[in-house]
Order: structure tokens, then sequence, then C-alpha cells
């Protein structure tokens, strides 16, 4: 196997400074240039149904939960900001994919649920998505990408324990 983009910079930033642990910088370099090529690649799917993944994100929130949910929970929901979740929801609604209703009790309030048209999208194109994703990650075999995925998952743990960012 040919060295990766991250070995050639550890290799750079070692003869400059040989006695430099770049231990971390190989693991979160790595990490952060797959995150990178796996955005640029836009998820497919996603891009020819005319979405974002951040659009999905709310679509997908909205039918795993099976109700309706604030404008405050999705952004909790999809680790998003409250800013990105309204600029979402209003494309959505544009779409037909969503509605917005007050709530009884107070106004101010939003429930935002899938109509019948977001609910069969997002039925539809989630195993488009997840077969596009398994084409993605097809070089490596079941072995690896369940030792990465446990992996990554211990990292992701310690990660929102030390720094925040987990469910709530």
């Amino acid at each position: 196997m040919t060295d990766d983009i991250v070995a050639s910079v550890v290799r750079q930033w070692q003869a400059v400074s040989p006695g430099l642990d770049t231990g971390p910088m190989e693991l979160i370099g790595r990490i952060n240039r797959c995150a990178a090529l796996l955005q640029q690649a836009e998820d497919a799917p996603l891009r020819a149904a005319g979405l974002t993944r951040g659009e999905f994100d709310l679509l997908g929130a909205m039918r795993r939960t099976d109700r309706e949910l604030t404008p405050g929970e999705l952004a909790r929901e999809t680790f998003s900001s409250g800013a990105a979740v309204t600029k979402r929801l209003r494309a959505l609604q544009e779409a037909g994919l969503i509605g917005r209703r007050s709530d009884a009790r107070d106004r101010r309030v939003a429930h935002v649920g899938l109509t019948e048209a977001g609910r069969d999208l997002v039925d539809r194109l989630l195993p488009e998505q997840l077969a596009y994703e398994r084409s993605v990650l097809s070089g490596l075999d079941e072995e690896t990408r369940d030792g990465l995925s446990d992996r990554l998952g211990e990292l992701l743990v310690q990660l929102e324990g030390r720094l925040g960012g987990g469910r709530r």
C-alpha cells in the first residue's frame, strides 16, 4: 500500500523536528482527511434527490423518532446549530417534505413533522444512501470495518465525555 497524505506530512515534520511525537497528528489527521473526502463525495444519492446531508439528517431524525419535533429538538438530534436548522427547515418546507404547526399552548413554539412526500422520500433514499456508503467502504473487509467502527466509537465516547457534544 502506498503512503497516504498524512504519512507524507508526518515525514516532513520528523525531518524538521526528529524528536517530535507525531502520533496524535497521525490519527487525528487521518480522521480529518477521511471526513473531508467523505464530505467532498457529497452523498451522491442525496445530491441526486436535491438534498444536502444536513437536510437529510433532519428528515431522518423525524422519521426515526416517528413524531413531530421542535426545531430545538431537531438541533439536538442532528448536532446542528439553531440557525442551520431554521435554514434547512425552510428549504424542506418549500419542497413540501415537512409541515409545521404552532403549539396550542405557546404560539412561539413550532412542531415540525414529515409530510407523506417527506416520509416516502426518506423511506426510498435511506436504502440507496446506505448502499452508497457501503460501496464507499467496500475496500475494507467486514472485520476491518467492524474493528474500525468499534475503535471510533470508543474515541467518540471519550471525546463526548471530555469535550461535550453528547446527547442531552
